[in-house]
């Protein structure tokens, strides 16, 4: 899937282009992604479209109506070098969007860092193209407080949400046609997510899904009372900073939070058993727990098994069935 949409963007980005000329956007919007911070600085992540906003989905609304905010949300037209200025936890500080129309701002950490949000704004700065005025957008942070025990880093397709990566035709179909309305988390996942939270316990949901998914993503969290938190994606085309991959989005969040430990959640459908060991080597002392839902299609295969025998034994795996297999094991370690 990741091939097929990379190409139809490139295909897009290529005649829009050739049919166009830099002119003034007539839809100008900067798409703002929440950041994450504490006592070792601040990310900020974000993007510049001349698209209009995604709208929400309805109660009834057909399949036709989801299909086509799916692709909208893909069919973007990226505004690069775009002069930004953002003010966050009492600092100012300038970028600039990338050939992808993306920005990644990393900033010192707040002299008073306050939780578990601090809001803060990412204007355009001058002029752009012709366009001028305020054009602001809302952006937060999410700072732990001082009270938080531990953080949850946790896959989203197939460990929250029923996706079925391994059926690609089943995906594609349920990702294009599907809104936050439709789709389905598993059962006692949200309830499972809120006591571990706990209201103060930060939450960042690590995927490999598009930043073309997140106002998605976003509404599915929200609309199935998922604690809110970071999501932290990555751009299935352009830039090398933009795909990072998933090793490098959950050492950044250990880097940034130093002072708190994780559980980390994913599934057996792709390579989360795999991820996750690797930063249980490099990290063995800031790792809880591991708890990965059981979605092979062959669960046989003998993959989850390999990784298993090389685990360190002083930071419990748990393959589990479903969410109530987690909870009690959950309970054992004092993480509810």
């Amino acid at each position: 899937m990741g091939r097929w949409v990379s190409g139809l963007e490139r295909m897009l980005d290529t005649a829009h282009l050739r049919r166009s000329e830099p002119s003034t956007p007539a839809s100008f919007r900067i798409e703002s992604y929440d950041g994450h911070g504490g006592p070792a600085g601040i990310v900020l992540r974000g993007r510049v479209l001349d698209n209009p906003a995604p709208s929400r989905a309805t109660e009834g609304e057909g399949v036709g109506a989801a299909a086509l905010r799916t692709l909208q949300n893909f069919l973007t037209k990226e505004l690069p070098g775009v002069p930004l200025t953002v003010r966050i936890a009492g600092t100012t500080t300038t970028a600039a969007s990338d050939d992808e129309g993306y920005f990644v701002l990393r900033l010192e950490a707040p002299d008073a860092p306050a939780g578990p949000w601090q809001s803060g704004t990412i204007s355009l700065d001058g002029s752009y193209r012709g366009l001028t005025g305020a054009h602001t957008s809302p952006v937060d942070v999410r700072v732990p407080e001082p009270s938080a025990r531990f953080g949850v880093i946790s896959d989203i397709d197939d460990t929250v949400i029923k996706t079925g990566v391994q059926r690609v035709g089943q995906m594609v179909v349920q990702t294009f046609t599907g809104s936050e309305l439709t789709r389905e988390p598993f059962p006692g996942a949200a309830e499972l997510y809120r006591d571990l939270a706990a209201d103060v316990n930060p939450v960042f949901y690590v995927s490999s899904s598009p930043w073309n998914l997140h106002a998605f993503l976003t509404a599915f969290l929200e609309h199935h009372d998922f604690p809110r938190g970071p999501l932290l994606l990555r751009d299935l085309l352009g830039t090398a900073e933009g795909r990072e991959s998933k090793h490098g989005r959950i050492r950044e969040i250990l880097d940034l939070h130093p002072d708190l430990p994780f559980v980390l959640i994913g599934d057996s459908g792709e390579k989360d058993p795999e991820i996750y060991a690797d930063i249980v080597s490099s990290h063995p002392d800031r790792i809880l727990a591991v708890y990965i839902r059981e979605v092979r299609l062959d669960p046989g295969d003998g993959r989850v098994e390999k990784v298993v025998e090389t685990w360190a034994r002083d930071v419990p795996f748990v393959l589990a069935a479903d969410s109530s297999a987690v909870r009690q094991h959950a309970e054992t370690l004092d993480l509810l």
